[in-house]
């Protein structure tokens, strides 16, 4: 019995990591966000991201160049856009900002690059960059927690450019606490997630367990959120000690907010952060640098997103500055 011989261009070797199962696991560690935001906020939470989901989704199946056109959606990254997106949101947002903001994460922030791994900011922060300078009112109007599984907000169905009614209560963020009123917000309550913010920036122990599992199935670089994470701790540890009464604590920094969040879903997207590892943590030490100056010296409490996205920018140079030597060769003369 005679085998046909093949032949092959390389990599012979398929490897286990692809972008299908790098965006299932990512979605997979978002289940539980996803839940908890859910329980904190009530049926409000689930429909700004399924706005959001929705939006990404169907901007990634008409833009598409691929044919057919559903087949652009099965590496699940205009779900995970769409979910990221959602998570960074408040939970009282017009669903219908909600899905303008999915499509301009897919649009300006992914297709018009070239798509799929040409995209040089985070997709979904595009979108929220967007939404913050188009509706900053809305944006920045935070509702507190236990109004009811069942409870709609008013705003949450405002028909498109005009406005809802103005939600009974509202409540501060622990960052706007620290930075406006000098109020230390509470240890376990920042860990529980009972708080108020965005949507997915609620329990930070929920977050870290999450990383956990994504570090196991090695779904990013570690030391991109290590970086973030030490950088931001002893610069505002300094600042703390020095300036006791306006600069919070560092463990409240690292716990509040988006902090987390940025640090272990998207600082780590593999498309616009660096792959060299010099690099990686030059990458992180900056963004943990900018979010503290941010929170403490600029005009809005939360400083996450400009950070990773003025660190997105500098990525290019980063990498052609910091490559790694190839393996077998000397030092250039």
């Amino acid at each position: 019995m005679s085998e046909r011989l093949q032949l092959h261009t390389s990599p012979h070797l398929a490897p286990e990591l692809s972008t299908p199962r790098l965006m299932a696991d990512v979605n997979i560690a978002l289940i539980p966000v996803v839940l908890a935001s859910i329980y904190f906020f009530g049926i409000s939470a689930i429909l700004v991201i399924a706005a959001c989901v929705a939006g990404a989704m169907l901007t990634e199946w008409r833009l598409t160049a691929e044919r057919p056109r559903g087949l652009a959606l099965r590496d699940n990254s205009a779900l995970l856009t769409g979910v990221l997106l959602g998570l960074t949101l408040p939970p009282g947002l017009p669903l219908w900002m909600a899905f303008v903001g999915g499509v301009v994460s897919i649009s300006l922030g992914k297709t018009i690059w070239g798509g799929m791994g040409h995209n040089l900011f985070n997709p979904a922060l595009v979108g929220r960059a967007f939404l913050q300078a188009a509706f900053p009112v809305p944006l920045t109007t935070w509702v507190p927690q236990g109004t009811g599984f069942l409870d709609i907000h008013s705003s949450t169905f405002a028909l498109p450019l005009m406005r809802g009614t103005v939600d009974g209560v509202s409540a501060a963020t622990p960052l706007a606490g620290m930075k406006f009123e000098n109020e230390v917000p509470e240890f376990l309550g920042l860990l529980s997630g009972n708080t108020s913010g965005a949507i997915g920036e609620t329990s930070a122990l929920l977050l870290m367990l999450c990383g956990a599992w994504l570090l196991y199935r090695r779904a990013f670089d570690w030391r991109i959120p290590f970086s973030i994470l030490t950088t931001a701790f002893l610069l505002s540890g300094v600042l703390h000690l020095i300036w006791p009464q306006t600069s919070p604590a560092p463990w409240n920094m690292i716990l509040s907010g988006g902090m987390l969040l940025g640090a272990i879903f998207m600082a780590t997207d593999p498309v616009s952060s660096p792959l060299a590892p010099k690099a990686a943590w030059i990458f992180g030490a900056g963004i943990g640098i900018l979010v503290i100056l941010i929170r403490l010296y600029g005009g809005l409490p939360e400083g996450m997103m400009y950070s990773i996205l003025l660190m997105n920018a500098a990525t290019p140079l980063l990498e052609r500055s910091m490559q790694s030597r190839i393996f077998g060769r000397g030092k250039a003369a």
